[in-house]
């Protein structure tokens, strides 16, 4: 299957908080069909003297605060018996551990959004019904994420999971921080450096993603991708020479992939692409002066390009297989609705996926969480690509960032590219 890569906006439309148990679900007993979502809103199973046995699965840090919400989702149906167990399941090798055994795996479970068309492959996921419902609560990447051949399979959790600038503004000021060449040329005066991951293939599609540059992954496991051709009025040359123009500037620092942490914390680097994940060491680093936005524009081909960004979600799915299916998908709506994805913030400083939630005083007072949806808005990207693009993209840009030392042609080394990444999965 295919989803081509398209950069979105934030979704206009919001709507009122999401009452508990609102929406369509199929009965306590609705067969597993995996059939395509409906849209319609006919309110939640009924009541009966049946005990709803649910097993859901949550990351480890999030145990707590998972059985809390639960909580409220039993006190919201008074006259329903239930009983709801909590496991433990890193959501970043969700899929691995449930496409074991998928029958087995929990009736309720949190998993990153690039594993979504192989839960979907293997009948792991149950369509959603509450189609418009997701759809208008929650930010338009986020729901893009979630839907796979225009079905929806998941629910939207969590729009956090993304790059985007920090900075030292003592440094850098606002107006240089817009650009590339503005930080760059503010580091080298203050003997400091912009940092950034080249040698990954999560970072350094950024630039091509701005420019217009797409991938997307094919049935076989291969990635489509259209880097060594032209998109609009960029050539896949002209963003791999603004890319080696970069790496060349000496207030230009590569860094290397896991390392952006010590790099922050080194004192030499005044401005760094990274994530939420670093946004301690960031505030410690640059005190008072502590700036997280939306990544700059760059120069290709003589124009400012505003960048992109691999954008990434959590999500929580309803097992197909599941005895009470119905249920399950009612759980996993409350789970993820407005006042829980506010109680995530608020306890767990997890980014919303909710358009209102997003956009409310206390998200935005928190700058690296306003920064990844800022970017998002401008130029959040779903990346989609097949095993054999990642190590082909990271030698590429790990040739970049050593300043091409072989001097070979760009073309070549886009060709090269593409012609490993287009390889079918093994």
């Amino acid at each position: 299957m295919k989803r081509k890569m398209l950069v979105t906006v934030l979704c206009a439309a919001m709507t009122a908080s999401m009452l508990a148990g609102c929406g369509s679900t199929s009965s306590n007993n609705d067969a597993a069909s995996g059939s395509s979502a409906t849209g319609t809103e006919a309110g939640a199973p009924a009541s009966s003297d049946e005990t709803i046995t649910l097993t859901v699965w949550a990351a480890e840090e999030d145990q707590d605060f998972t059985k809390g919400l639960i909580q409220k989702f039993e006190d919201a149906h008074p006259d329903q018996k239930f009983d709801i167990s909590v496991g433990v399941e890193s959501e970043s090798k969700a899929k691995d551990d449930i496409l074991v055994d998928v029958e087995a795996a929990a009736d309720v479970y949190s998993f990153a959004s690039d594993q979504i068309e192989a839960l979907v492959d293997a009948g792991a996921l149950q369509a959603v019904n509450d189609v418009d419902t997701v759809t208008n609560e929650n930010i338009a990447t986020s729901v893009e994420a979630a839907t796979v051949d225009g079905t929806l399979y998941a629910y939207p959790e969590s729009a956090d999971n993304g790059y985007f600038l920090f900075y030292d503004k003592s440094v850098v000021s606002e107006e240089a921080a817009q650009t590339v060449d503005g930080i760059l040329e503010a580091c080298g005066t203050a003997g400091k450096k912009f940092g950034m991951v080249y040698a990954s293939g999560w970072y350094n599609a950024s630039f091509f993603y701005g420019a217009g540059f797409t991938t997307s992954k094919a049935d076989d496991g291969s990635t489509v991708m259209d880097w060594n051709k032209s998109a609009g009025n960029y050539a896949g040359t002209d963003v791999a020479q603004a890319m080696l123009d970069i790496a060349t500037n000496p207030a230009f620092v590569a860094v290397t992939d896991g390392d952006t942490s010590n790099q922050i914390n080194s004192g030499e680097i005044a401005a760094i692409v990274s994530g939420t994940w670093d946004a301690v060491s960031a505030k410690e680093a640059f005190g008072d002066n502590y700036v997280a936005t939306k990544l700059p524009t760059y120069t290709c081909k003589g124009e400012q390009v505003q960048m992109g960004s691999a954008a990434g979600f959590k999500m929580i799915g309803v097992n197909p297989h599941s005895e009470y299916v119905g249920w399950a998908m009612e759980l996993a709506l409350f789970l993820t609705n407005e006042e829980s994805q506010a109680a995530r913030f608020t306890e767990r400083e997890v980014g919303p996926s909710n358009s209102v939630v997003a956009k409310s005083d206390e998200v935005l007072a928190n700058e690296a969480i306003a920064a990844v949806t800022a970017q998002n808005e401008v130029g959040g990207v779903i990346q989609e690509v097949g095993d054999n693009y990642w190590e082909s993209a990271k030698s590429f840009g790990e040739i970049l960032a050593q300043g091409n030392p072989d001097g070979t042609d760009l073309q070549t080394l886009l060709d090269n590219l593409v012609e490993a990444a287009v390889q079918p999965a093994q």
